[in-house]
């Protein structure tokens, strides 16, 4: 092994495995380590459930956190969400009938939030400006105004906010930003992001629409700052297939792999994007497009002859359910699912004097127990890479310091996704204006 190769593979293990470093006897040294986090839930969703909670209960006892509350404006699912955590967390919980309720209870330190796509930077608002650190639930937001709103709030407040885009605490990721932000792959020339499942139920709750009924509710503050419309239990439960309530595939799983791109370049947003797709196959009401393909132009302001293309395709009527990231440079590939660089359609010669190009991204450690294979389930039983991400947050809700995903990643994220959604409402090449913090299609502010 190469004195370089070996230090690559050092420093990615270091960075991968720095947070698990964190002892109990590390947190009694940390101002505070012994008070016990109380810990409310805003949104007793399936996500929550079954990939937030196990992902929490790994880390709770070590880390001194306990659930002490619950919310959510849904009759069933507060009821369940009541259930569920007493039995766990062996004690009882505050039910709460909605989030005004939910900060009154006495020393609420941190709450997740898992409520729908919409409702995410609004509820991290009400949070922060309650006094509480986020675990906050991508995509962050899904216009500008709320994007723009929860980043002046959270700054402002001081608070730990980690969004959910969970490979920023993956050990591939790191390594692979670290590569490439080193200079050693090269200049990124493309990205190829593709993101395509077959599940006939993804985004459909017909047993649960059945089972709402308006008084059991409180539609009117479901709706928070969207457009008043009449009571619609699809719209409630599955939010998803809908616009305004969410953007689908953008906000839903292009939003986890623009965040890589932004991470690994250190562009902030796309220069442009153009989209087309539609409902081709689930001829089920919804508005959201089930096949959608979207091209980015990214690079500087500054420089418009300089730069490189993403693509993102997605579909859901034909797929392995096997998310792929695949990086380009001149002289070969960085491959996020077999987790090499190889010279691959690249300058091969080149690029083996550069470089090491047999060079694994991840550490020479049995994985067996760590794998990191991204699924495109959204409830993945506490997989490894919700659960180093849900650990770094609490680490840092204990010292302070900022998250593997901080706030300005969820803006950096929503940006791109809002330009996605503005591509696919109006069909029209979409930019974003820098000095007004803008997406603008067809020479207008995209809003709905």
């Amino acid at each position: 092994m190469t004195t370089s190769r070996r230090k690559f593979i050092q420093q990615s293990t270091t960075v991968v495995l720095g947070a698990a470093a964190f002892s109990a006897q590390s947190y009694a040294r940390i101002l505070g380590a012994n008070d016990r986090v109380r810990v409310g839930v805003v949104g007793f969703s399936d996500r929550f459930r079954q990939s937030l909670f196990p992902a929490f209960s790994y880390h709770d006892k070590e880390l001194n956190f306990d659930i002490v509350a619950v919310s959510d404006i849904w009759k069933i699912r507060r009821e369940e969400g009541h259930a569920f955590l007493k039995e766990k967390m062996g004690h009882d919980i505050q039910a709460c009938v909605n989030n005004d309720e939910l900060y009154r209870v006495k020393d609420l330190n941190a709450v997740f939030i898992s409520s729908p796509d919409f409702m995410h930077a609004l509820h991290t608002i009400d949070a922060v400006r309650a006094g509480c650190d986020t675990y906050t639930e991508k995509p962050f937001a899904e216009t500008m105004d709320d994007n723009r709103t929860a980043l002046k709030a959270i700054r402002e407040s001081g608070k730990i906010v980690q969004i959910g885009s969970q490979r920023r605490s993956g050990q591939n990721y790191q390594a692979a930003a670290e590569f490439i932000q080193q200079g050693k792959f090269g200049p990124i020339t493309m990205v190829e992001l593709t993101w395509n499942v077959n599940q006939p139920g993804r985004w459909r709750r017909p047993a649960l629409v059945a089972q709402m009924k308006e008084e059991d509710t409180d539609w009117k503050r479901f709706l928070l700052n969207r457009p008043k419309e009449p009571f619609d239990a699809r719209k409630h439960l599955e939010y998803r297939l809908f616009w305004p309530y969410s953007s689908g595939m953008p906000g839903q799983w292009m939003s986890h792999q623009i965040d890589t791109v932004h991470w690994f370049s250190g562009l902030q947003h796309p220069r442009s994007v153009v989209a087309n797709g539609g409902v081709y196959w689930w001829k089920d009401g919804r508005k959201n497009w089930d096949t959608t393909t979207a091209v980015f132009d990214y690079g500087p302001e500054s420089d418009p002859g300089s730069g490189f293309q993403v693509t993102f395709s997605s579909r859901m009527h034909n797929g392995d359910e096997n998310p792929a990231e695949i990086y380009y440079s001149n002289g070969g590939e960085l491959n996020l699912i077999t987790n090499k660089v190889s010279p691959t359609g690249g300058l091969q010669e080149k690029m083996a004097k550069a470089m090491n190009m047999t060079a694994n991204l991840l550490p020479d450690v049995n994985l067996t127990d760590i794998a990191v294979k991204v699924v495109a389930s959204a409830n993945t039983g506490g997989d490894i890479l919700t659960s180093n991400h849900v650990r770094n947050w609490m680490e840092c809700v204990r010292n302070r310091r900022q998250p593997n995903a901080p706030v300005e990643a969820g803006y950096s994220h929503s940006i791109a996704t809002i330009m996605t959604n503005a591509a696919v409402r109006t069909g029209s090449k979409v930019t974003f204006d820098e000095k007004t913090q803008e997406v603008m299609a067809e020479g207008k502010v995209f809003k709905y």
